[in-house]
């Protein structure tokens, strides 16, 4: 059913459809649109969309949407890098263009000094400037955290979650990650399956790896790597082969395992061995053509 009036005090109710036009984002990253005052939120639809969208949870006066068709594209819609972006619980503004994103969140700074802060929006308007964009807003991210799973066919995965779940959507090319990140992954990956190294089961609470940890200096070029298991060290099987493939990728300096035994959704566990390495990586947060002689004290990462 396609309808395109609110139905006077009645919701719209789950599984219908409706045409929407998208004039804001929500904290979220979802399009915000209206139908004769009944407010959708709309997954995947950027401003100045206009949309068929199905509902998929209604209230008494907003409802959640999924997105069906754009029917007519925003002037700021751009196509996405990364296909899997709508499954993907990361990039949820990722059609959006860079400037347009850029509007966004000075808006979601404003909107916060304003409605949380207690401010005077004349006060903030006269003082806040311009977001800095990047020159590439991609391959940035200095942290990378896979899930580690197996799928229907039990083929081992990692990837990342799909939004408000712990289903792995399978990706080792993040464009939002280091550039060493897929071949790291591939490394792993192949190690497990060689091997027969396990991956963690949250229903059975059985497997051995539960997640990849990397972390990446941009300035420095030292990358970490971690592997977060459910078991002790010990009984990681054959750890010099897993080492031999992870040292062969340039900047590589410190390889350990974190030991996670809980039935949590915590990351990591208290207990952490390296294997490889230094405990430890540096960098230099902010600072352009530096090199490595003369470096200040530099904390820990």
């Amino acid at each position: 059913m396609i309808l395109s009036k609110y139905r006077g005090g009645n919701v719209y109710k789950k599984n219908d459809h409706v045409t929407v036009t998208i004039r804001d984002i929500g904290n979220d990253g979802e399009g915000i649109g209206s139908v004769d005052g009944f407010t959708l939120f709309v997954k995947d639809a950027v401003i100045g969309d206009t949309v068929l969208a199905k509902i998929v949870k209604s209230k008494k006066n907003y409802a959640y949407a999924r997105l069906e068709k754009v029917l007519e594209a925003s002037p700021y819609r751009v196509e996405p890098p990364c296909p899997l972006y709508r499954q993907c619980g990361g990039c949820q503004i990722q059609a959006l263009s860079y400037d347009e994103q850029l509007k966004f969140k000075q808006s979601k700074v404003r909107n916060s000094l304003v409605r949380i802060g207690g401010l005077k929006e004349d006060i903030v308007d006269n003082v806040i400037e311009p977001v800095i964009g990047m020159e590439n807003p991609f391959h940035y991210r200095n942290k990378a955290l896979y899930p580690v799973g197996t799928d229907k066919n039990g083929k081992i995965v990692t990837g990342f979650y799909a939004g408000h779940t712990h289903t792995i959507i399978p990706n080792r090319s993040c464009a939002l990650g280091a550039g060493e990140n897929e071949q790291i992954l591939n490394v792993i990956l192949e190690y497990m399956e060689k091997y027969h190294v396990s991956a963690y089961c949250e229903d059975t609470r059985e497997g051995l790896v539960r997640h990849i940890l990397i972390r990446s200096g941009f300035t420095s070029g030292e990358i970490m790597v971690c592997l977060v298991i459910n078991s002790d060290a010990a009984d990681l099987p054959f750890p010099q082969k897993l080492i031999e493939g992870l040292t062969a990728v340039k900047g590589m300096t410190s390889i350990s395992v974190c030991i996670n035994k809980e039935n949590t959704n915590v990351v990591m566990g208290d207990e952490v061995h390296c294997i490889w390495g230094s405990p430890v990586i540096r960098d230099i947060i902010h600072v352009r053509d530096m090199t490595k002689e003369g470096w200040p004290f530099i904390g820990k990462q």
